[in-house]
């Protein structure tokens, strides 16, 4: 993956937090540990739905400074070649301009997220979490929370082979649960939540899929600022590396790691098969209406 080096990154779509007191909870240690909390929780929509957040969190604190050291540090495409959080704020940049294009060509308005870089714990709409959860959405706040150390854990801990692309496959997941929230998607769920048939694996199947859709798109969608696409390239092995990351976190994976079997009744998220499946389907079609998951 290559960005264009004279692009100009929007840096007021990103607030980073990281290194920032963001709440008191402490979840993730014992005998669960990280791998049985990413099991239950990886690219969750609410870490508070499965009891993993403090709804009395304290708010964040010194956002601005933190921020503004982010903001001068990631100015260009070619910061983004060559630092893991400014490529992530490129990432974020290119996904939502992206999105933003596609509703409006479909009569729609859409309505810009926040990402939260974050380290250790952080302080949101639905609670605190801590790194633990992995990356997440909120829809309470339509903020997407990252803590960039989890892209080190997703290879040492669930095998991938990561990459660039391989972490620009979970910003764009977690872009399609701010599609599906403001498309209204997120209500079907309900208390369905568990099983291999459940909603709630249909709605990370639908995110896997959107995140294709903009993979199609990544490299013809023009930058408001220069009229030119931010990301200037995509190979064969970006795309392999990011299948490979969808394989990683399918559930049947995960719990093989985690305990030696796999139990489809305590599915949250689909399996590799299922998650590579609809990630390729959003990739080579590039149309959202092929990702009806819930058909």
């Amino acid at each position: 993956m290559q960005f264009d080096d004279d692009a100009e990154l929007d840096t007021s779509q990103v607030q980073d937090r990281r290194g920032i007191p963001g709440g008191g909870l402490t979840i993730g240690g014992g005998a669960i540990g990280i791998l049985g909390l990413i099991a239950a929780l990886l690219f969750g929509v609410d870490p508070g739905l499965f009891g993993a957040a403090d709804t009395a969190a304290a708010p964040p604190v010194g956002q601005a400074t933190s921020s503004a050291q982010l903001a001068s540090a990631c100015k260009t495409g070619k910061d983004a070649n060559q630092r893991q959080d400014c490529r992530v704020l490129a990432v974020v940049n290119s996904v939502q301009t992206y999105w933003e294009g596609d509703f409006k060509a479909r009569g729609r308005q859409y309505s810009p997220a926040a990402t939260v870089l974050f380290t250790d714990r952080v302080a949101t709409a639905c609670g605190t979490a801590t790194s633990a959860v992995g990356p997440f959405y909120c829809p309470g706040d339509r903020k997407a929370y990252f803590d960039l150390g989890f892209f080190n854990d997703m290879t040492r801990q669930l095998g991938a082979k990561g990459g660039p692309f391989a972490e620009a496959y979970v910003v764009a997941h977690e872009y399609g649960h701010h599609v599906q929230n403001l498309l209204g998607t997120m209500g079907k769920v309900g208390s369905d939540r568990q099983g291999a048939d459940s909603a709630s694996v249909k709605l990370e199947l639908q995110a896997d899929c959107y995140a294709g859709v903009w993979t199609h798109h990544a490299t013809t969608t023009p930058q408001p600022s220069t009229g030119r696409p931010l990301i200037t390239s995509l190979t064969d092995q970006d795309i392999a590396l990011a299948l490979d990351a969808a394989e990683s976190v399918g559930d049947d994976r995960i719990q093989q790691r985690a305990t030696g079997r796999s139990n489809p009744e305590t599915w949250t998220h689909g399996s590799s098969a299922q998650r590579t499946q609809w990630f390729t389907t959003g990739y080579r079609t590039g149309d959202m209406t092929k990702c009806n998951t819930f058909g």
